[in-house]
């Protein structure tokens, strides 16, 4: 089966001072002997960012260089980014990411119900948290 992986998921593999590292590096060893992971573009830029701000430029190396080897990746295109967009305004949830807009879309067009994630709006959206 396949799991989608979060920014929150990414993010807690690489800071060791997150309080879901532990839990988030047991829950990777575990999906990359038993499943398939996919995330999209959108996930890694936004991990980029967030790492090389808070990690610095040794942390988004370890991101490019091992952690998204596992990945599939999916590139957004116009008509996932078009209906991320009007799901996000349909929402008027000012807390909700355009980026976990587009994961949501991203999983309900692909079929995948579970997420690698510590981010509850995964929930709350119907996916089961793996993580």
């Amino acid at each position: 089966m396949t799991v989608f992986v979060d920014t929150s998921a990414i993010y807690a593999l690489l800071d060791r001072d997150d309080e879901n590292h532990t839990p988030a590096g047991e829950a990777f060893a575990r999906l990359i002997r038993d499943e398939s992971l996919l995330t999209h573009n959108y996930v890694v830029v936004e991990s980029a960012a967030l790492i090389q701000n808070r990690l610095g430029a040794a942390a988004r190396r370890q991101l490019f260089d091992d952690l998204l080897g596992p990945f599939e990746l999916i590139w957004v295109d116009e008509r996932i980014h078009r209906s991320a967009a009007a799901a996000m305004i349909a929402a008027e949830s000012p807390k909700i990411s355009f980026v976990d807009w587009t994961s949501f879309e991203v999983m309900r067009q692909h079929g995948i119900g579970r997420a690698f994630a510590f981010d509850e709006d995964f929930a709350r959206q119907g996916f089961q948290l793996v993580g």
